[in-house]
């Protein structure tokens, strides 16, 4: 009898796959020692969006629902009122150009602040709006630039991230290279401040 409980223990770990918990996907500064001091962000190239402790969704000191979050942060990176550090303008930017919104993609930094009390699924949706624009950014690049080798996809980026993951043991260059090239064009700067006391 022992012997059988003791193949089936062993029949059961070998057999049993264990789901792998998946996170926010969030890259963190590498450990450095030495103080750099911050860059000076202008306030018209900073975007904030706070969620207060009755879950209430403040952007840019207005209060919104969440279903219009995702269009405003579109607006915000997509205006390109402005150049980048290199002195390029936004040649592919489709905004509306204003002058107290974002001069350039790479300069646009979105602020996210939420209190102690915000709950975890707000925060998650707040989250989720957010990625939701740069990906949406992403993805009608991608379609600009590199729909005639996808011809049959109906998202590129989509389509370039999931060949990627497919054949993540090859090194496809070309294809790396064009998921950075759309990566840089609309750089995620999602900034989250520590929470209030």
């Amino acid at each position: 009898m022992a012997d059988i409980a003791f193949l089936l223990l062993i029949f059961f770990l070998v057999t049993t796959t264990i789901e792998k918990d998946k996170g926010l996907l969030r890259s963190l500064p590498p450990i450095d020692d030495t103080e750099v001091e911050p860059p000076i962000i202008r306030q018209k190239n900073l975007f904030t969006v706070n969620i207060n402790r009755n879950n209430q969704l403040l952007v840019e000191e207005k209060e919104i629902p969440i279903s219009e979050l995702r269009q405003a942060a579109i607006d915000f990176l997509d205006n390109g009122g402005g150049t980048n550090p290199e002195g390029e303008s936004c040649d592919y930017c489709k905004g509306k150009r204003l002058e107290d919104s974002s001069d350039h993609p790479d300069k646009a930094i979105i602020s996210m602040k939420h209190d102690r009390e915000t709950t975890y699924e707000k925060y998650i949706d707040v989250q989720n709006e957010l990625v939701a624009a740069y990906n949406f950014l992403r993805e009608r690049e991608a379609e600009r630039l590199y729909k005639k080798y996808y011809p049959n996809a109906d998202k590129v980026f989509t389509a370039m991230l999931e060949e990627k993951e497919k054949n993540q043991f090859s090194k496809d260059e070309v294809l790396n290279e064009r998921i950075e090239t759309v990566k840089l064009l609309f750089p995620m700067k999602l900034s989250e401040a520590e929470p209030e006391k």
